[in-house]
């Protein structure tokens, strides 16, 4: 019976078979075409982009040919092949590479290279498969194709259920046929995009004008019901003036009862277009991004990359009547703004009155750089050469085509996006640049700093005065447009008012009176979860979710906004309205630069200075931040003595669960940086949280460039008098230390030439310790041999202070008299510490004094410190979590100061820390690995003098 049952269905397959073989597929040429703006070109040009790049400098590591300007290092090539791997494999890599060693040229070549050869593999795998149907081969490929798994076995090999091997074979041949059914019906879709998209346009034009007149009939039936109503009532609803219908808020619908998920209007800009495979880099800085860019352009890579610099509007806006309104914020609302006038003047069709459309219009201007036609053509020009944002804002003025718009829109057929840290991590910002991580890699650079960088961006603090301003605006607005609103707004207003004043009277202070004025019986600083912080607040009855998407679709802040710039937030009470008229004087208090109480609207044309940014946008981040999961975070309470010194801040305690989606969407994940040490951090804090396995996790620490002997690392334990080194807070402070510091500068510059680089901890320190230098006659002692300059507490002056530093040190070299050079006191985690370069003579030497350890009396470094106990697995024999935090934390500041030095392959320096701390297996073990194997460790300071003298002296030669 078993085998008669076998024998009926292996019959059955056979006349299956039969059906199913109708004959050979007919022949069919592939033509490729790159989706966007590249759509029109042909790939027969593709060939000869790629021979000229090949035709460059091509070095081959791990067998893989990576096209170079010139001959790489050793360590260069294992980057890029290491690099490769990563991108390959779909894996997180944690690269370390020295500043000096060409980080920036190898992630280029690498990523570029993958990227390469990744498009090549996915058209010849589309082209074999659409000409002959033949099967998919193993190169990581078939799944990105839709190729079923029982494809990618050998069709010979039995399959799992122990079917013979013609029946297999059956199987694969017809689950080859349905995908190049599949992808020949994608490549006739292909072929009808742009026809399409031109009907998709015509319909939502005419879909959104339909909108729009009904909205305008059913605003016109509610007006005259309200009339009706009004007239029945002997009352009249408050007459506004011409422009102000843009304050008003609009009805509100949540999705729920719409019935229909959450979006905007669809408009020309926001048609879905199909993202080809490509490469976000991030950095810190717009320079950073500048310099990378201007590295792209000298690469093999520079002509053939469609790459788009991406960057804020206050960076990329070229309308001069909003760049001058100065504040971030400001530009932002205005241009959305413009851009909502734009879109409501177009839905206003020929049959709207004359006078009623001119009234609605006048108010509120269009940009004139905003023009679909000229974005599209600005696209086109942005993807067809590399620029970075200068050029990209020159191109932008030049074409009379907004650059923020027009890079947004070149996003899509781009292979290298270039853009800041805050545009990739914030997902919001992500989401409205049109970013999407699904399957792309992400390169983020000067790494170092991560887990900080998303801490700050998700922690949100809101003042005391802000929470009153925010309160009598939004009263203001309500009692002049209320009767104007629907119930739904009304609603959600008296909740936010509710909220504000809860979080005024949490801070121990009352929303009726005068913040500046107003002082707390209690002092101090106060932590709270954020449930406890709810519960004591007696919000938890109010659903933040709801509140948060009513202000996020409402745009209640920027009518607000709008509201405060045309009436100065100080309106004088009518005789309607006496409830503000025991408010007038506490309302002028929180708009210190307005008039006495202006009765008429501020004109459009009238020259004033940029308003602060609406205060209830600040408080809104403060609701997004309450949002998070109770575990996660951590409300502050800090008063002040006043009320309008005091505050509340959302301290994110887990970054990882920001940076979960984009180590989730991504193919590949890449965290380079020059000093990555101690690299726990990233494994621990933020990988691990976010749900990344250990064995996705690939680390990759390449040495310098340098010889072994162009690098003196010392820790110098005790100074010239014997007196222990140890800069802890209680003992630095002591004049015996002091001293100490000082003679050992002293010698140090005796020896060494050109500029000499000391960091100290903080500031104050800074300050005590050459205070204490002037008085004792060390600082006169320190200005025979180098001139003396120290780091400047405001920004705008550092780069007039490294301009006179260097410019000394030059001197000084030529003038071969008895000053031999500068001498620079720097600050750790100051503008010397990050992104200067002291190469060659700025910085032979490099000194660290004491151990750059945080407050540790912080009340939120406390409560991290707890959190990581509590959350972080700790083996037997090792350190608490919250202890290794705080060393990694003043490592990496150590590591970043002392890596200033050391630029390029011929550079020399010698490092000096000063603390007998640095002597610990333990903290020697964070240091950079082409610091870490060098490092001497000196007991006394006789030995390490003459180290230094000996050093530089056989350096001398080489300057």
């Amino acid at each position: 019976m078993r085998n008669a049952g076998w024998v009926g269905e292996r019959a059955a397959r056979r006349a299956a078979l039969e059906d199913a073989d109708t004959g050979e597929e007919p022949e069919f040429q592939v033509q490729r075409r790159p989706p966007g703006l590249l759509a029109g070109l042909a790939s027969a040009e593709q060939p000869s982009r790629r021979g000229r790049i090949m035709a460059d400098e091509t070095q081959e590591a791990g067998g893989i040919h990576f096209p170079f300007p010139f001959t790489p290092y050793a360590i260069q090539k294992d980057f890029m092949a290491a690099l490769y791997q990563v991108l390959e494999a779909g894996k997180i890599g944690i690269f370390e590479s020295p500043t000096g060693t060409g980080k920036s040229l190898s992630l280029i070549c690498g990523a570029l290279s993958w990227l390469r050869d990744f498009e090549q593999k996915k058209r010849q795998e589309e082209e074999r498969l659409l000409g002959a149907g033949a099967p998919a081969s193993h190169n990581g490929l078939a799944p990105a194709l839709g190729l079923p798994s029982s494809c990618q076995g050998s069709p010979g090999t039995p399959g799992a259920t122990g079917e013979p091997d013609w029946i297999t074979q059956f199987v694969q041949k017809k689950e080859e046929r349905d995908l190049v059914d599949r992808l020949k019906e994608e490549q006739v879709r292909r072929k009808k995009r742009e026809e399409r998209l031109q009907q998709i346009r015509h319909n939502a034009k005419l879909r959104f004008a339909a909108k729009r007149m009904r909205q305008e009939d059913e605003e016109t039936e509610r007006l005259l019901r309200l009339s009706s109503e009004m007239l029945a009532t002997g009352t009249e609803p408050e007459q506004v003036a011409s422009g102000e219908e843009e304050l008003v808020l609009a009805e509100y619908e949540s999705d729920e009862e719409k019935g229909v998920p959450s979006g905007v209007d669809m408009d020309e800009d926001d048609l879905d277009e199909e993202h080809v495979t490509k490469i976000y880099y991030c950095s810190r800085t717009h320079s950073q991004l500048a310099q990378f860019v201007h590295e792209v352009q000298k690469s093999p890579f520079g002509q053939d990359t469609r790459l788009v610099s991406l960057g804020s509007r206050q960076n990329l806006c070229v309308n001069g009547d909003v760049r001058k309104l100065g504040s971030v914020q400001l530009i932002n609302d205005r241009c959305v703004e413009m851009q909502r006038s734009k879109h409501e003047r177009k839905s206003i069709t020929e049959e709207e009155e004359p006078t009623r459309r001119r009234r609605r219009q006048e108010p509120r201007a269009t940009c004139p750089f905003y023009s679909y036609e000229r974005l599209q053509l600005l696209r086109d020009e942005v993807l067809v050469g590399v620029k970075d944002v200068e050029q990209l804002v020159a191109l932008g003025e030049e074409a009379q085509a907004c650059p923020y718009y027009g890079g947004r829109f070149a996003i899509p057929a781009a292979q290298l996006v270039v853009l800041p840290y805050q545009m990739l991590l914030h997902a919001p910002t992500r989401q409205a640049a049109g970013i999407r991580l699904q399957g792309q890699v992400v390169v983020i650079d000067e790494a170092h700093n991560l887990i900080d960088t998303i801490t700050n961006i998700h922690s949100v603090e809101v003042r005391g005065s802000q929470l009153c301003q925010a309160h009598s605006q939004l009263l203001q607005y309500t009692e002049r447009y209320g009767k104007r609103l629907k119930a739904k707004n009304l609603m959600y207003i008296k909740q936010l008012l509710y909220l504000l004043e809860k979080f005024v009277a949490v801070l121990g202070g009352n929303i009726k009176q005068n913040p500046n004025t107003q002082s707390l019986s209690q002092a101090g600083t106060e932590l709270k979860t954020i449930n406890d912080f709810l519960f004591q607040s007696k919000i938890d009855n109010i659903n933040l979710f709801k509140v948060r998407r009513y202000c996020e679709k409402s745009k209640i802040s920027r009518k607000l906004l709008g509201f405060t710039e045309r009436y100065g937030a100080v309106l004088v009470p009518s005789m309607e309205q006496p409830k503000l008229s025991g408010f007038q004087d506490f309302l002028q208090s929180l708009q210190p630069g307005a008039m006495a109480a202006p009765a008429a609207p501020v004109e459009v044309g009238e020259d004033r200075s940029p308003r602060p940014a609406s205060p209830l946008m600040h408080v809104e981040g403060f609701l997004e931040a309450l949002t998070t999961a109770n575990q996660d975070g951590r409300v502050i309470l800090s008063r002040q003595g006043s009320l309008s010194q005091s505050s509340l801040k959302f301290l994110l305690l887990n970054p990882a669960v920001h940076f979960a989606q984009v180590v989730k969407e991504c193919r590949a994940v890449v965290i380079a940086g020059g000093t990555m040490q101690p690299v726990s951090d990233f494994r621990e804090q933020l990988l691990a949280g976010a749900g990344v396995e250990a064995e996705r996790v690939v680390e990759f620490s390449c040495g310098h460039v340098i010889p072994p002997d162009h690098i003196l690392p010392l820790i110098i334990c005790s100074g010239p008098s014997n007196q222990m080194l140890d800069f802890t807070y209680q003992k630095r402070g002591l004049p015996q230390m002091m001293d100490e510091t000082g003679r050992i500068l002293c010698n140090l510059c005796n020896v060494v030439p050109g500029g000499v680089v000391c960091f100290f901890p903080s500031y104050e320190y800074q300050h005590q310790v050459c205070t204490h230098w002037e008085k004792s006659g060390l600082l006169a002692r320190l200005t025979i041999r180098k001139k003396i300059f120290q780091e400047p507490r405001k920004a705008n002056r550092v780069e007039q202070v490294l301009l006179e530093y260097s410019r000394c040190i030059k001197h000084c070299g030529q003038a071969q008299g008895t000053e031999t050079g500068a001498l620079l006191l720097s600050v750790v985690g100051g503008k010397m510490s990050e992104g200067i370069n002291f190469s060659d003579d700025l910085g032979r030497c490099v000194v660290m004094v004491g151990m750059p350890y945080p407050n540790i009396m912080s009340p939120e470094l406390q409560e991290k410190m707890a959190y990581l106990d509590q959350t972080l697995p700790r083996g037997p024999g090792q350190a608490r979590p919250g202890k290794v935090l705080v060393e990694n934390l003043c490592m990496k500041a150590v590591n970043q100061s002392i890596g200033r030095a050391i630029r390029h392959q011929k550079d020399f320096a010698s490092i000096v820390l000063l603390d007998q701390r640095y002597a610990s297996p333990a903290i020697q073990a964070k240091l950079p690995a082409w610091i870490r194997d060098r490092v001497e460790v000196k007991a006394t300071f006789g030995p390490a003098f003459a180290a230094l003298r000996k050093f530089h002296r056989e350096k001398a030669g080489l300057c």
